[in-house]
This record gives structure tokens, C-alpha cells and sequence, in this order.
């Protein structure tokens, strides 16, 4: 007879955070993600002792990818610092920013969260400086730059603007040149 497979806990944690990113903190339900994995909600007591526990688990891994595992596949791909930060930007976006999202609406109501939130923020300002410091000097610029791609990265979500034209990514592209010392049109 063969063994009956298990829904490993890391698959719990990952349709969690895409519950969280779909509907904030509320629609993280164990009967709501059991029916999503397609399995009964009786494994999931196996793995974690209740709701806050998961809880617990996915902002533990959505730290992990933020931070240590998104600064490790920039620096393991290489380049400049210029390469590195719109690395780790695109990154960033494509990976975590949908849950990024989510974690900041919650930390608004949830001391524990925000303060979880600002440890990861400063890792990733500490990252950025870093590398804006291969770049520039002065030490108020490099804060300042810092602060203008961080605010870009996440800010740019929550604004319904047009862009005379262009497409939200071009601008993105040329606010990113600015921020990095190049011409607006031209990679820095």
C-alpha cells in the first residue's frame, strides 16, 4: 500500500500569502485554503497548532524572500551596483510586491506586523545603500536616492495617474535613470 501523501507545510504558507495578497489578513482561512490545495483541513493541524501560527510561518517566509533571498540572487547574478539595484527592483516587483502590499495595509492595524515590516524595510534601505554608496559619494545624496527608488518601487501602485503618453513602465524606466544619475532616456 502506498503512502499517503501530505500537503508539506510550505504549500499552506504559499496559497496563505497568495490569500493575503488576493484579500488581505481576513481571507487567510484554513477551510478556504485546504479547499484551494484541494485537501481536507485536518493536515493543516498537523503542521501548525492554529490560524496564528500560519500566520506566523508566512510572515516568517515572506521576510526570507524580501530580504536574504532576494539580496542573494542579485549578488549571485553580479554587475554593477547600477545592475544590482534595478535587479533587485525588478525582482522585488515580481516576486513579493503583491504581498509586500497586503503586509503594509495590514501592519497599519497590527503593531506586531508593523514593527516586522520596518525590520525588513531596513534590511532592504541597508541593501540599497550599499550600492548607491558605489555610486555616489555624498552621503545625504546617497539617503536621499535610497528614499526616491524604495518610494518609486512601492509608491508607483497606488497612483491612477497618466503619463502624457507613456506607458507606466516607460516613466518607471526614466524615474529609475534619474534616481540612478543617468539622463532620463539613457540607462545611468
Amino acid at each position: 500500500m502506498a503512502a499517503e501523501t501530505r500537503t508539506p507545510p510550505s504549500a499552506w504558507i504559499d496559497a496563505g500569502l497568495l490569500a493575503l495578497a488576493a484579500g488581505g489578513p481576513g481571507a487567510v482561512r484554513v477551510e478556504a485554503l485546504a479547499k484551494t490545495l484541494g485537501v481536507t483541513k485536518g493536515g493543516f493541524y498537523g503542521y501548525f497548532a492554529d490560524r496564528g501560527a500560519l500566520l506566523e510561518g508566512m510572515l516568517g517566509t515572506w521576510e526570507r524572500m524580501s530580504t536574504e533571498l532576494l539580496f542573494e540572487t542579485v549578488e549571485r547574478e553580479g554587475g554593477d551596483a547600477r545592475a544590482k539595484i534595478r535587479r533587485a527592483g525588478s525582482l522585488a516587483a515580481d516576486r513579493v510586491l503583491p504581498i509586500d502590499l497586503a503586509i503594509r495595509d495590514w501592519a497599519r492595524r497590527d503593531p506586531e506586523v508593523a514593527e516586522r515590516l520596518r525590520r525588513v524595510d531596513n534590511q532592504r534601505m541597508d541593501y540599497l545603500r550599499a550600492l548607491m554608496r558605489e555610486i555616489f559619494a555624498d552621503e545625504d545624496e546617497v539617503e536621499a536616492r535610497c528614499l526616491l527608488a524604495f518610494s518609486l518601487l512601492i509608491g508607483k501602485h497606488f497612483m491612477a495617474a497618466d503619463h502624457g503618453g507613456r506607458s507606466r513602465d516607460e516613466v518607471t524606466e526614466l524615474a529609475g535613470n534619474l534616481i540612478l544619475g543617468g539622463t532620463p532616456g539613457h540607462d545611468g
